[in-house]
């Protein structure tokens, strides 16, 4: 087991890289080849004279007022998160809370600093390699484990929070959560998307009895649209964290709840009070790479969207998708095949590089990635895709681990340039569905390998120990050209956020698209067998692609289910903002005011 420091590490600077970008940037998009992840300080290109004012582009329309709020009291965009954040844990349960943990990327336009900030949950000290696995050594099935006290891991998303606050906020912490105590004293009315996944909950089984008074009428009946859902447990609960802050979740009668519904039956789970007590947040410096003209900057492990992204990015870099674009089958082909490649790595090599030896710069090493794009035919689909060996790799087994929908992302860029691309959960529908609190408690652990070992006996990086965190696929990104920013998207979606990611950026920087219609583009997502947005692509693509021997899950595609926020600079200093339509989100742009 390689453990490293929890030190603050410092952020990573861009004026050198930038440079070298704008000198290939006469280069054709198909010879432009990027270089190993960028690491250690490179000078920064500030922009401490923005006038672009601010925007936030969020999942509900209530969270991003709240951020909005923020921003036009003089706050930063991380003040601005955390009222998102608050909201968001009221409104949208089912995908994100301060009973779960997050990813953030910050880009200060002041310094230049990119900063990213861990607050993946841990596992705590009870935890088990073969916690998963039922009496006779099988797996559990899935849902089973997600209702059970084992899937829960220590909350991290308040303390990541804090600590970003600490070095990047403006307001006081105590006025960041008003919105959230508001909201849940008053009430708010329940939207269409929290009533259908309120009855997709509802029928999967029994609900724990305070998430079943919370969440229906009588047990059984999901709140209709449009009642008036309050949650005074969560504003007591938001009281307590704006005077103590994360403190409020890891001592006292707070904390106490949690470990008591994580003990509870069926199959308790082991945390305790001093797993709790223990969590500290990790300040981290991104993984960058170029991208033809531009620098992409994401989370490092336990997240692998960082990685997997930028090794897809990095394999379309030898194709001119600009020539390939998304009415032709050729630019889904090439994008379908190098999620394809990135993934199959993804799967085999990230995990959590305090526990395991991740082989970053192996991953994204220009060469490597060379070799990767090499194996793509340009009219027809590889008949199998296995991991690579990338430098400095070690042999491991191939993790098969699922993705889930209970995830939100959320931008926020401030009036003076400050942005951040944040991507939180609680990991499936409501989590674990055990709340403590009046917040429910993530079901993060199953993002783990259930088994410690593949089928050929060979270790999976993976798999679950005490105090590791969960490999996951949260993938915040933020993309800058010429040292300035440029673009910040993610999504939720499990999994299958890397490829919604990838197909945004794809969309926007190489097709010349705007936010909205790259993120209206349909989702298609090739880990293992291909699923398409059925609604959205046209059967006749599919058709095609198919001809050239790509495989596609029959039956409802899943593919609707990302809820990709994104928010880009234009040339001319403007912000423009994207919400999925698939979700219920909104844009809100926040006017520059010089006396903010």
């Amino acid at each position: 087991m390689r453990m490293q420091s929890n030190e603050p590490r410092r952020g990573i600077h861009m004026l050198l890289l930038a440079t070298f970008l704008a000198g290939v940037a006469g280069c054709t998009p198909a010879t432009v080849r990027g270089p190993a992840p960028a690491a250690g300080p490179i000078e920064a290109a500030a922009e401490p004279n923005w006038q672009g004012g601010g925007m936030v582009a969020a999942a509900n329309p209530l969270a991003a007022e709240a951020g909005a709020e923020i921003l036009r009291a003089g706050g930063s965009a991380v003040d601005a998160a955390v009222a998102v954040q608050a909201v968001l844990g009221l409104v949208e349960p089912q995908s994100s809370g301060i009973g779960g943990g997050a990813f953030l990327v910050h880009y200060s336009a002041a310094t230049g600093d990119v900063i990213t900030y861990d607050g993946r949950e841990v596992a705590p000290r009870g935890a088990t390699a073969e916690m998963f696995l039922d009496a006779d050594g099988k797996p559990l099935r899935f849902f089973d484990a997600v209702r059970s006290g084992r899937s829960v891991g220590v909350p991290g998303a308040v303390a990541m929070l804090e600590l970003a606050h600490r070095e990047h906020g403006r307001l006081p912490w105590r006025q960041l959560w008003r919105s959230g105590i508001t909201l849940a004293e008053n009430g708010f009315a329940v939207s269409p998307r929290l009533n259908e996944l309120i009855t997709a909950v509802v029928s999967r089984g029994t609900l724990p009895a305070d998430s079943a008074a919370y969440l229906t009428l009588d047990g059984k009946t999901p709140r209709p649209v449009g009642s008036v859902l309050r949650n005074p447990d969560y504003a007591a609960t938001l009281r307590r964290i704006a005077v103590q802050g994360a403190r409020a979740l890891s001592e006292g009668p707070i904390a106490q709840q949690i470990v008591d519904a994580v003990r509870a039956d069926p199959l308790p789970g082991t945390l305790t009070l001093e797993d709790l007590r223990d969590y500290r947040p990790n300040r981290l410096e991104p993984v960058c790479s170029q991208y033809r003209v531009y620098l992409v900057c994401g989370m490092r492990p336990p997240s692998s969207g960082g990685v997997a992204v930028l090794a897809a990015l990095g394999i379309l870099s030898h194709v001119d998708m600009a020539a390939r674009g998304p009415q032709t089958v050729a630019g889904w082909h090439h994008l379908i095949e190098a999620q394809r490649l990135a993934y199959a790595d993804r799967d085999t090599y990230v995990a959590d590089d305090r526990y395991e030896a991740v082989p970053i710069a192996g991953l994204l090493d220009a060469d490597y990635l060379a070799s990767r794009a090499a194996l793509v035919s340009p009219d027809r689909a590889m008949q199998r895709v296995e991991p690579g060996r990338p430098p400095g790799a070690a042999v491991r087994g191939r993790d098969s681990s699922g993705g889930t929908t209970g995830t939100s992302h959320f931008v926020v860029v401030d009036g003076r340039g400050n942005v951040v691309s944040m991507t939180t959960t609680v990991e499936s529908l409501f989590g674990s569905q055990r709340m403590a609190g009046g917040f429910f408690l993530n079901n993060q652990l199953t993002d783990f390998s259930f088994t410690p070992f593949d089928d050929k006996g060979q270790p999976i990086a993976n798999a679950v120990a005490p105090g590791k965190k969960p490999r996951s696929s949260m993938s915040p990104t933020i993309i800058f050209r010429d040292g300035r920013f440029e673009l910040a998207v993610g999504s939720p979606g499990g999994h299958a956020i890397i490829a919604y990611v990838t197909k945004s950026i794809v969309g926007m920087l190489d097709w010349g698209l705007s936010p909205q219609a790259a993120v209206d583009l349909p989702n298609v997502i090739a880990r293992g067998l291909v699923v398409a947005e059925p609604v959205r692509m046209d059967p006749a693509m599919i058709e095609s692609l198919r001809a050239m021997g790509h495989q596609f899950r029959g039956g409802r595609s899943g593919g609707e289910v990302s809820g990709i926020h994104a928010v880009r600079r234009l040339s001319d200093g403007r912000l423009e903002g994207a919400a999925d339509s698939r979700r219920e989100g909104k844009v809100i742009a926040v006017p520059y005011d010089p006396a903010r």
